[in-house]
């Protein structure tokens, strides 16, 4: 199975973005879906993730402004991004895992820049 993330580009502060995964086979069905980013010269860090049954975790920097959804039967996986900061830049993520474990699987990624 390949993660395949699109979505990404430039915008202004304030504005917003959809991000979205598309996988191209089927994910085990207790996996999570997740969202990282990875800034320039900083660790990768978790954003949200989307267990089976729907439900949904943020982090801190994303609650209220993200929200991560999925469509089971299209196999996609999308993360909207409202009200951008500079500080979301960022390249995205999307990965599967074991839920609580770190990511089996990555996609290639795609890059967020916000402008102040």
């Amino acid at each position: 199975v390949q993660l395949v993330e699109s979505g990404g580009g430039s915008v202004q502060a304030g504005g917003s973005l959809t991000l979205s995964c598309a996988a191209s086979g089927a994910i085990y069905s207790n996996y999570c879906m997740e969202w990282y980013r990875q800034a320039p010269g900083k660790e990768r860090n978790r954003v949200a993730s989307i267990g089976s049954d729907g439900s949904t975790t943020y982090a801190d920097s994303a609650k209220g402004r993200f929200t991560i959804s999925q469509d089971n039967d299209k196999n996609t996986l999308s993360l909207q991004m409202n009200n951008l900061k500079p500080e979301d830049t960022a390249v995205y993520y999307c990965a599967a895992t074991r839920c609580g474990w770190w990511p089996d699987l990555w996609g290639q990624g795609t890059r967020v820049t916000v402008a102040s």
